[in-house]
């Protein structure tokens, strides 16, 4: 049973910066799939905001690109999004997901690919104040 645990949430000031943690178990699809971020504000639809194949290969959403960066630790099993200079359009809740057949570059370029994700965890907060 594949399980995503996000964590490292909270509320930051803008310009500040904050690193998200999501422990991934019983995913054995990195091979030919992706590990990501996704991001739920109120309001606005899902969207890929960082996503990273299993050869390290990463892809941005062209509002964080720059300013993010996704990696992960094969030895923990963990992912990462470090997030620096924060905006206040910043602010939603973040996912990890993990799908065995999308690649980064599908997840982050083909806005319907969140209907397709086939693993999501829970979310963790993150409130960036102006």
């Amino acid at each position: 049973e594949v399980h995503l645990a996000e964590s490292g949430g909270g509320s930051v000031q803008a310009g500040e910066s904050l690193t998200l943690s999501c422990v991934v178990s019983g995913f054995v699809g990195l091979g030919r799939g992706s590990l990501s971020w996704f991001r739920h504000a109120p309001g606005k639809e899902r969207e890929g905001v960082a996503a990273i194949n299993g050869d390290g290969t990463t892809y941005y959403s062209d509002s964080v690109t720059e300013r993010f960066t996704i990696s992960h630790d094969n030895d923990k099993s963990t992912l990462y999004l470090q997030m620096n200079s924060l905006k206040p359009e910043d602010t939603a809740t973040y996912f990890c997901a993990a799908d065995e057949s999308l690649i980064a570059s599908l997840v982050i370029g083909y806005p319907q690919a969140v209907r397709l994700i086939s693993y999501w965890g829970q979310g963790t907060q993150v409130t960036v104040s102006s």
